[in-house]
């Protein structure tokens, strides 16, 4: 924004006390610091009422002394301001070397301090829910990371802060950190990927945008990327009214007094620019007063770049079209005749303009308004008119009623002739049958030229003889427009040596057929063609006094050229001046010429002052102190030292706004300083050395910029002061050697600390490529010329000692975040340990970061990042070391600082088993060692006393001490298998001795369960109440869960291990064989009793006879009862009841299984023998009747357990059912009643 004191109203009483302020400051600023102007005028008041002090003292004559000296000094830079103003405002006005860059790189608006708080509290209502937006747990998750971890990072604030950050920063960082993210995520079939990050991303910006209306913002963004492309005369002249401190009011006395507006003027200004510079080159080469080169030889090589400088410029200038729109001349290479020596261009390679290359084309238009005064026609008739340029085609316009000739008609004609001739005639309508043409009533002749009037007027027409129509007048207008080229036109008396030999009044044009060929042209009338014409290559031209030899003109003026003068001579003084301002313009002299009555008015002590030619201007620039800006000479100026301010206030002024620029100039300002340097000859390399000098003191203030910017500038002038050539030009000054080699030590220094600070210089990568690109450049600046490259060992070299530093100074950073020093002196132990823990993940925080944003850019030197990793680690070792030597003796808390530490290392390629981890190994493997050894003596007593009180009551899937043995066996071996030891032959080593020691546990256990459980089986009965207790099912499944945990706890690949394994299996399945076989012996013997019983009553035995004797003898008298089943239905419960208690309480199914298999076929072994002992004996149907019970309900009992059917139909069954299907015959025979319906056949219609 303006100063609001720089508005147009500002009062001329002010303007002329700033006058006076600088006629009395002297001339000549210091280019270094150029504050804004003061606009309190109280300051100057005070220090004059200082001064005025009757009595002062020491101190007050100080500080009156101090303040004369400021306001002295910021007018000298006020002053230099405004001359530098006048300078960049003819380079906006008119370019000629310069384009404004289409394919520079947008620039993001960057953010500020107020803008990242903003943020942080939206993100901060995201995450507390107080949004609309609707988002899962991992976005929220994502979120919440790059808050605490980003947006609240004091690194991130510092960079904000310095204008180095953008809200596509902002995004870009969170873009990444939910790209890995996502791809961690699992497939979700129908929702790929790159769905999720799109719509991840629409919901950060919806929380970026906060409640924004939407329906502003893009207005906002089209009218900041307008400012950031290309920008009009209008703008850039108010921006660099900004960036010098011009006031509005300033710059308008500038804009009209130098004719900014004025392309003929600007163009003319340039040529005697240019002549000046040539005249200072011959000057210099004539003198041999040249700046100091690095060889003598380079002196003669400079005249001859000022000179192709020079060249070069008026050739661009010569390359441009006359005006836009404008017809195409053939442009003619014509050089300045007095310069031609020194440019080597003799007359001889003049080319000199014919007739035919000042043809001029013209657009006329001629509108016919209305006639008046006709009176000889009928008001009924029909009139009309014709038009036509002599020369050209007739138009004809509508047709009218004689009452009311009006018609309006505009007819639009091209020609080449400067004075036409126009012809307009009235008509009406012949009535007679045979009239062959229309009766003319009245014509006009009229010779518009391109200063004739624009507006309509009334012409008397001259009417045939004999016509009523006395009075007859035409309303028309004639508008001749004026070719650009045709730079001023009108009437002059002239007489000349070689043309115009006859002092006449002739009709002249100034041409200009191009940027330096100008012709003064006489036409007359009807003719394309000049009568004559003059070039004006040469000429100077200037007032005159009246020649009273002369007939006709008032205003005298002369051209004069060695060997030719032309007089010319206007009727008065405006149109004289007009003449000779444009025809100077055209000459490129130097002399400007001034009436004699201005030049006494303006300088009455005589000096030549160059001002402007028109009064107004020339007035009003003088009034307010602007005719010496306005009118000083360019060349006369150091241009170097004004560029130098000129690009430092622009770069201040670019820093300053509302785009992160990082040292960039925008399009409009890269135009302005190109025309500036090309247009006043600034050299290349003093640009860039400026340029870089300017950068390297705003990035060591604190200002983010860009190192590929300072590598162009680097590269460029490196290039040229090793005579490389980048622009053309081979002189190499000692003053620019100096300057570069200066500005080399400073970036290398600065460099170096920005690598050294990488992490602060660049947080978060930011901005990208940065730290990648300021390695190159340091590679760049380490070259000792531009052809030999620097040693890779030398760059590798210097690197490794900013990373160094980096180490100390991210480590000091971070204990002084963490306040690590506070607590470690007072703390207790486990504080101690607590913080450390808490610096370990900030630890690994910063070198996952390192990893994550900074690797890439050391990717051609990965290992010195590891050994600034390691330099960075060693530091944090001597706290971690203090803190663990202040624990416990046998205090494991320090294991999960372990965990921490190794998960971080042992996945670094570099890291990994480096110093640091091989450090920290040492400190953790007697720990190890000692915790592994405390574990198992502790195991082995809890087992020894466990097992001893052990009630075998079922605890899931065994007893209360095997499911504490095998929980504490998996949980050691998860701990160590957490550990992650990374040194493989002692993992290796505490794998191999875990499962060792788990191997021993679980065989201890086996051994002393098997011991229970046989002794748990003595103690029960061998009846039919006999039922399996809950305790030996529990034994039973302790072996189960045993042989599943051993492939877990046991087993290792391969070697001994493997064979060890193998033996543990084999006991347990010994183990388990042996308790089977105990416990089917029980349920055998049950049988056996059974059977035992059964023996009474064998056929022949005493009991057996008594039996069948008292039974008889009781029959005669009562009805006796025969023997029942309750023995069989007995042991059939017996078995049934067992079954189901094993079912439900054994927790192995195949185990259950093997022992049915074997319960059935000793059963059935067992009947078979009894059997086979009483081959030759008839069985008692008592017997017979239990036995076919039993043996048919155990067949089916085991059969629906699962008992195979080639162990059910075995060899031993088929003798059993033979044996008894013979029995069951005998017994039908003798006694068909006495089997009450038992029988060996298969039948559904059994009772169960």
């Amino acid at each position: 924004m303006l100063d609001p004191s720089s508005s147009e109203e500002e009062s001329d009483e002010v303007l002329e006390e700033e006058r006076r302020d600088a006629l009395v400051a002297a001339g000549g600023g210091s280019p270094r610091s150029l504050p804004p102007p003061a606009r309190d005028p109280r300051g100057r008041e005070a220090g004059a009422a200082r001064a005025a002090s009757p009595s002062p003292s020491p101190s007050v004559l100080s500080e009156g002394r101090e303040e004369q000296e400021r306001l002295q000094r910021e007018e000298r830079e006020k002053r230099l301001r405004l001359q530098l103003y006048v300078f960049v405002a003819r380079c906006i006005a008119h370019p000629f070397n310069a384009k404004q860059p289409t394919d520079m790189a947008r620039r993001q608006q960057k953010l500020n301090k107020q803008q990242l708080q903003i943020l942080k509290e939206r993100f901060q209502a995201f995450l507390n829910g107080e949004t609309q937006i609707v988002a899962d747990e991992a976005f929220c998750n994502a979120v919440r990371s790059y808050y605490e971890v980003f947006l609240k990072s004091d690194r991130v604030a510092r960079m904000v802060h310095s204008g180095g950050c953008s809200a596509n920063d902002f995004r870009d960082v969170f873009k990444k950190n939910i790209e890995k993210r996502v791809r961690s995520l699992p497939e979700i079939d129908g929702l790929s990927k790159e769905t999720v990050l799109s719509s991840w991303l629409a919901k950060y910006d919806a929380i970026y945008r906060g409640e924004e209306d939407f329906c502003k913002q893009p207005n906002r963004m089209a009218l900041s990327a307008v400012s950031e492309l290309i920008l009009s005369k209008e703008q850039l002249y108010e921006m660099f009214q900004q960036i010098l401190g011009i006031k509005k009011l300033e710059h308008q006395l500038i804009y009209n007094a130098c004719q900014l507006d004025n392309g003929d003027e600007q163009a003319a200004q340039i040529r005697r620019e240019l002549d000046g510079r040539l005249q200072l080159a011959e000057q210099m080469a004539r003198e041999r007063k040249f700046p100091k080169f690095v060889t003598r030889e380079m002196e003669n090589m400079y005249i001859e770049e000022l000179r192709s400088s020079v060249n070069l410029l008026m050739a661009n200038l010569e390359s441009l079209p006359v005006s836009k729109g404008g017809p195409e001349f053939k442009l003619q290479k014509l050089k300045r005749s007095q310069n031609s020596a020194f440019l080597d261009i003799g007359d001889e390679n003049e080319v000199q303009l014919s007739k035919s290359d000042v043809v001029l084309s013209f657009t006329l238009e001629i509108v016919i308004m209305e006639v008046q005064g006709l009176k000889s026609v009928a008001p009924n008739r029909i009139v009309y008119c014709t038009m036509e340029v002599e020369g050209g085609e007739k138009l004809q316009t509508d047709q009218a009623e004689a009452s009311r000739p009006q018609w309006g008609t505009q007819g639009d004609f091209t020609t080449t002739h400067p004075r036409p001739v126009v012809k307009v005639k009235l008509f009406t309508e012949s009535t007679g049958v045979l009239a062959l043409e229309d009766k003319e009533l009245g014509r006009v002749v009229l010779y518009p030229t391109s200063n004739s009037p624009k507006s309509p007027d009334l012409h008397k027409m001259i009417v045939p003889k004999n016509s009523q129509d006395s009075d007859l007048k035409i309303k028309l207008a004639v508008r001749m427009d004026k070719p650009p080229h045709m730079k001023h036109c009108g009437y002059l008396y002239a007489l000349g040596q070689k043309v115009w030999k006859r002092w006449k009044k002739r009709y002249f044009v100034l041409v200009q057929v191009s940027q330096y060929t100008f012709a003064m042209c006489s036409y007359r009338e009807k003719k394309s063609e000049p009568q004559e014409l003059m070039q004006l290559e040469g000429y100077t031209v200037d007032y005159t006094a009246p020649h009273t030899g002369l007939q006709g003109g008032r205003m005298f003026f002369n051209a004069v050229k060695e060997g030719d003068t032309v007089i010319f001579a206007s009727d008065d003084e405006q149109d004289r001046i007009l003449w000779v301002q444009a025809m100077y313009r055209a000459t490129g002299q130097s002399y400007k010429p001034i009436p004699a009555s201005q030049a006494q008015k303006m300088n009455p002590k005589g000096g030549n002052v160059n001002t402007d030619i028109s009064p107004l201007y020339t007035d009003r620039g003088q009034k307010h102190g602007m005719d010496e800006f306005i009118s000083a000479n360019p060349c006369k100026f150091d241009h170097a030292s004004l560029f130098r301010v000129l690009q430092r206030q622009t770069l201040d002024h670019r820093l300053n706004d509302s785009y992160s620029c990082l040292g960039w100039f925008s399009p409009g300002q890269v135009f302005v300083l190109d025309e500036y340097c090309a247009r006043y000859g600034v050299r290349g390399c003093h640009r860039h050395l400026c340029y870089l000098s300017e950068l390297i003191e705003h990035s060591e203030n604190g200002s983010v910029i860009d190192p590929t910017l300072l590598h162009y500038s680097f590269a460029f002038c490196a290039s040229h002061v090793h005579g490389n050539r980048p622009d053309g030009i081979g002189t190499v000054s000692v003053e620019e050697k100096e300057r570069f080699e200066e500005i080399q030590d400073r970036l290398s220094s600065l460099l170096e600390n920005q690598i050294s600070h990488f992490r602060y210089c660049f947080p978060f990568g930011r901005p990208e490529g940065a730290l990648k690109a300021t390695l190159s450049l340091l590679e760049r600046v380490l070259m000792k010329d531009i052809a030999t490259p620097i040693p890779a060992e030398e760059v590798k070299k210097v690197v490794r000692k900013c990373l160094e530093k980096a180490a100390l100074i991210n480590y000091t950073r971070l204990t002084e975040y963490a306040k690590i020093e506070e607590t470690m002196n007072q703390a207790t132990p486990a504080r101690k340990l607590e913080e450390v823990l808490h610096l370990a993940e900030l630890c690994i925080e910063v070198l996952q970061q390192n990893e994550e944003h900074h690797s890439e850019a050391f990717a051609w030197w990965p290992e010195l990042l590891a050994e600034h990793a390691e330099k960075f680690l060693s530091l944090y070792s001597v706290d971690m070391d203090s803190a663990l030597e202040a624990q416990l003796q046998d205090s494991w808390d320090s294991f999960p600082l372990f965990q921490l530490l190794n998960n971080a290392l042992r996945n670094d390629t570099f890291l990994c088993n480096g110093k640091f981890h091989k450090h920290l190994q040492e400190i953790f493997v007697p720990m190890v060692i000692r915790y592994i050894d405390l574990m198992e003596s502790s195991i082995a007593q809890s087992i020894h006393r466990g097992l001893e009180q052990e009630s075998w009551q079922p605890v899931n899937n065994g007893s209360a001490t095997s499911e504490d043995l095998f929980w504490k066996l998996d949980a050691l071996q998860m701990f160590v298998f957490d550990l992650h030891w990374p040194e493989p032959e002692f993992a290796h080593h505490l794998e191999q001795r875990l499962k060792l020691m788990a191997t021993d546990m679980i065989e201890a256990c086996v051994k002393r369960t098997r011991i229970a459980f046989e002794l748990k089986l003595q103690k029960t009965n061998k009846s039919t109440d006999l039922r399996i207790p809950s305790s030996l099912c529990t034994m039973f499944n302790v072996l189960v869960d045993a042989k599943k945990q051993t492939a877990k706890l046991c087993i290792l690949d391969g070697g001994q291990e493997q064979q060890y394994h193998s033996k543990i299996d084999d006991l347990i399945e010994e183990t388990v064989k042996e308790i089977i076989s105990l416990l089917v012996s029980k349920v055998v013997s049950v049988l056996e009793g059974v059977l035992s019983k059964l023996s009474r009553y064998d056929e022949g035995t005493f009991f057996s006879s008594l039996v069948s004797f008292t039974v008889k003898a009781a029959a005669k008298y009562v009805d006796v009862p025969k023997p029942g089943m309750d023995l069989a239905d007995t042991y059939i419960m017996f078995v049934r009841q067992n079954q189901d208690i094993l079912r439900e309480k054994v927790n192995e199914e195949m185990y259950i299984e093997k022992l049915f298999d074997q319960w059935y076929s000793s059963s059935m072994k067992v009947i078979c023998m009894w059997l086979a002992d009483r081959l030759d004996l008839q069985l008692h149907i008592y017997q017979l009747k239990t036995l076919i019970k039993i043996v048919k309900k155990t067949y089916r009992d085991f059969r629906l357990q699962g008992v195979l059917e080639g162990t059910l139909n075995s060899k031993t069954y088929d003798t059993v059912h033979s044996r008894l299907t013979v029995e069951e015959a005998t017994i039908s025979v003798t006694d068909a009643g006495g089997l009450q319906g038992i029988t060996m056949k298969d039948s559904d219609e059994e009772e169960g």
